[in-house]
């Protein structure tokens, strides 16, 4: 597994699950138009090379900061460049919301702006006691451009969105998580996402690629298409041969029982 990337770092963490690590802890992670090239690159092979589950990780306090603004100030985009840049944006995390890999995200410190875009890409979003959430482009004269509009408003709502733009409000803790910002909350959001995803990479990939990606595409369709495509995809996977053994031992009552904790 090999990757000629100079801000993120993909690493074989063992047990089908592989780790992309944001390396610009200096700059609060903040994504420059460089690391959204990498993140499309790495996004597209890891399905190709055999990764079962993915974890999103960064180094240093901050998971992500959101757009690099000193750039985006420096290079004077015009309205057209920033445009593009922005659908490079969005082919980075459709890569990652479609690709059919699990993606978990190990969230710390700020997940801000396009660092909340990033992360509402990723399947399952982990967060600590360190974590807040925001989108302050209001503040800063922006507007979103990473897909804010389409999965943070979807997370949270349409009228909670509206306010995190136009007011700077800050989410973290439980009220994070009962807004839908994140699923989990815990001391160690890097140990428990890699927990999830070794339990996610013991799934069959071909269940794990429709939970993955079919549910975002029928989203997008209308009830009576997503009806038909949710009865295409499960006469496909719930026939598969990976899950004749579980059914089998189902029902002899030999496999895993589902209980409470």
């Amino acid at each position: 597994m090999t990757f000629d990337t100079e801000f993120l770092e993909v690493s074989d963490a063992g047990e089908g699950v592989t780790e992309v690590r944001l390396v610009r802890g200096s700059k609060r992670n903040a994504l420059n138009a460089q690391a959204v090239e990498e993140l499309v690159e790495v996004f597209s092979r890891l399905p190709r090379i055999g990764a079962r589950a993915a974890v999103l990780t960064a180094e240093g306090d901050h998971f992500c900061a959101g757009l690099d603004l000193v750039e985006h100030h420096a290079e004077e985009r015009s309205a057209a460049d920033f445009m593009h840049l922005c659908l490079r944006w969005h082919e980075a995390f459709n890569k990652m919301e479609y690709g059919g890999v699990p993606v978990i995200a190990a969230l710390q410190g700020a997940v801000v702006g396009g660092g909340l875009e990033l992360a509402s890409a990723a399947h399952i979003r982990v967060a600590d006691r360190t974590t807040y959430f925001a989108l302050p482009e209001g503040q800063r004269g922006l507007f979103t451009g990473g897909g804010a509009t389409i999965r943070v408003a979807d997370l949270v709502g349409k009228g909670r969105m509206i306010d995190m733009m136009l007011t700077g409000r800050v989410y973290k803790g439980e009220e994070a998580m009962a807004v839908g910002l994140c699923q989990y909350l815990v001391e160690d959001s890097r140990a428990k996402a890699f927990d999830l995803a070794r339990a996610a990479a013991q799934n069959p990939p071909l269940s794990n690629f429709a939970i993955c990606s079919a549910i975002s595409h029928m989203q997008n369709m209308s009830a009576l298409d997503a009806a038909y495509a949710e009865a295409v995809v499960a006469g496909i996977v719930n026939t598969q041969p990976a899950s004749r053994d579980r059914l089998k031992a189902f029902a002899d009552k030999s496999g895993p029982r589902i209980r409470p904790d």
